[in-house]
């Protein structure tokens, strides 16, 4: 069910520097996007909304937010490819400051740029747009899609606020995840990444028909056969063999040959039924710290797992040498 059929969900939930606390300013984001305003109407609660089952709206509406929010001048995605809700894109870059901050004796660090690893920053290159407008942190973004990475850097290329701030690295081997893309002696101090959560395409298929179902429940005459999403997303981008656990697997194992050159592995994990085997996998690891974040968007509860290979003597040196100099 989209906002046009139900009272506007209350977002105060969201991270308290996020952007996106209150409801959406449609005047202000129109006059940003003015193509966005044929899409605009006042439902029956006499609220201003979108249908949030038309792609196209919540493209432009995505669009319109980025520019009005985050200081971008353009801003767009091939067809098809994954358009995120960016409230949610936005608290999980506000709790990985928030990580930083808990790690360095209650400071989010300013005094050095943070440098930050996407895997999987895809077509529309949200957290390094969130994370470089917000703190200033300087992004790795990496791929193995060629569409997505050609799409990420003509993003990058036509806004100057992240010319200097954003690199894009295609990741050439679909089998890797921090290998191939991680250079010799670089430091991270951050990696993140929104993993494929399907196990298989025709999963994918069946969760993007039943949310395109629920957001269309209540219309008359809608084709059933219908599976464009609202969000869209390319196949790496929504599924992977064995989901997001044998992905999430496969990136803890990565991990460790990176182990002294990264303060913190983080990655999102849809379901809460996860979380005890990668815990498991973490252990068996030999993490010396793992953190489960909660997120809450509206009524919508997300998580991420974050754990770091450092000792407590390590990761204050390391504080010291690029937090607090």
């Amino acid at each position: 069910m989209d906002n046009a059929t139900k009272p506007t969900v209350s977002k105060n939930k969201l991270h308290p520097r996020n952007k996106h606390k209150n409801n959406y300013d449609f005047a202000q984001l129109c006059s940003h996007t003015p193509e966005l305003k044929p899409y605009v109407f006042t439902n029956q609660y006499n609220n201003e909304t979108i249908d949030f089952s038309n792609d196209e709206a919540v493209l432009l509406l995505n669009k319109s937010l980025l520019i009005a929010n985050y200081g971008l001048s353009f801003w767009d995605i091939p067809k098809g490819s994954l358009c995120p809700p960016i409230p949610g894109r936005a608290d999980y870059i506000h709790y990985l400051a928030d990580l930083l901050k808990e790690t360095n004796h209650n400071k989010i660090p300013h005094n050095k740029a943070i440098k930050v690893l996407d895997i999987g920053t895809g077509a529309n290159c949200i957290y390094p747009i969130i994370g470089a407008s917000q703190y200033q942190w300087e992004f790795v973004g990496t791929d193995v899609n060629a569409l997505s990475i050609t799409s990420a850097q003509n993003i990058v290329q036509h806004n100057n606020s992240l010319m200097n701030k954003v690199e894009i690295r295609k990741q050439l081997s679909k089998h890797s995840i921090f290998n191939g893309v991680i250079k010799e002696n670089e430091k991270y101090d951050l990696t993140l990444c929104n993993p494929p959560f399907h196990a298989s395409e025709a999963e994918a298929t069946k969760g993007s028909q039943r949310k395109w179902n629920n957001l269309n429940q209540n219309k008359a005459n809608e084709s059933s056969n219908n599976s464009q999403l609202n969000f869209g997303g390319t196949s790496n981008e929504l599924w992977c063999e064995g989901g997001e656990v044998s992905f999430i697997h496969k990136m803890i194992k990565e991990s460790r040959l990176f182990s002294s050159q990264v303060l913190w592995f983080t990655c999102l994990v849809s379901k809460k039924d996860h979380l005890r085997p990668l815990q498991l996998a973490l252990k068996k690891a030999n993490c010396n710290q793992v953190k489960v974040i909660k997120m809450e968007q509206g009524n919508k509860i997300s998580r991420f797992i974050a754990w770091s290979f450092l000792s407590s003597d390590e990761m204050n040196q390391w504080l010291e040498e690029r937090f607090n100099k």
